[in-house]
């Protein structure tokens, strides 16, 4: 039985999901509907894939934003930061208490195979695609920001002001919620995420990218040959991004 908490979410969920389909009604153009324009986003993704990431702490520099610069170019991030504005992937520096050993690392969203950001999304705005990528539906999303609370990694950001100037690839509005997308609209043409692009074109190559489910890639073999970790495995959400070094 369900408690009067669980019955009320329902009931929200229901209501919104209404509410959205409702809005399939709503001509953007002619023959063009939200709702079509919502299920357009999410392409023929392969369940046989699972892309992901794997970061060599040991290659990552202190001091180093060249992830940080390339993701924010790509997406039409701000270049220059403030504390209300949408940051998709950030450097942490980290250190060991008891010995004193320090590493830099980037942290984006960890595209969870149990994404905590889903399950509390009431409109279902926020989603996994069948590869393994946690998006976030534009058109669906009401601002409420119950992802930004439920993900542990702090890798949400809210729009707070109008933006101008967006990339034709990378949608984004005022109101909405978004984060890491692992650069989808390269994905889907057969590209890597900005970030590892960037990271490799300076020489460093702490970033790889690839098909966690293929035992033949050089990400797989990696994570099977040498130690990885799983930031937050406690909470057993298997992250899609794996770090060495750490």
């Amino acid at each position: 039985m369900k408690t009067g908490a669980e019955q009320g979410l329902a009931g929200r969920r229901k209501f919104l999901g209404l509410a959205a389909a409702g809005m399939g009604g709503v001509l953007l153009a002619p023959g063009i509907h939200l709702i079509e324009i919502a299920q357009a986003a999410t392409p023929g993704a392969s369940s046989t894939v699972r892309w992901g990431l794997l970061i060599d702490t040991t290659k990552c520099a202190s001091g180093c934003t060249d992830c940080v610069s390339a993701c924010n170019t790509e997406n039409g991030l701000d270049p220059r930061p403030t504390p209300t504005s949408a940051q998709w992937i950030r450097k942490v520096e980290i250190k060991e208490i008891r010995t004193g050993r320090t590493a830099s690392l980037p942290v984006m969203c960890q595209h969870c195979a149990e994404p905590p950001c889903v399950d509390v999304c009431p409109t279902g705005a926020s989603f996994k695609r069948a590869d393994g990528i946690v998006l976030v539906d534009r058109h669906t999303c009401i601002g409420c920001r119950y992802c930004v609370m439920a993900c542990p990694y702090k890798a949400r950001s809210f729009v707070h002001e109008p933006l101008v100037d967006q990339k034709p690839d990378v949608p984004r509005g005022k109101g909405c919620v978004e984060g890491c997308t692992l650069c989808v609209h390269r994905i889907d043409k057969g590209g890597t995420p900005a970030c590892v692009e960037a990271c490799a074109k300076a020489g460093h190559h702490a970033m790889l990218f690839g098909d966690l489910n293929d035992p033949a890639s050089e990400i797989s073999q990696r994570i099977k040959t040498m130690a990885s970790t799983q930031l937050r495995a406690d909470l057993r959400l298997d992250p899609g991004v794996r770090y060495q070094g750490l």
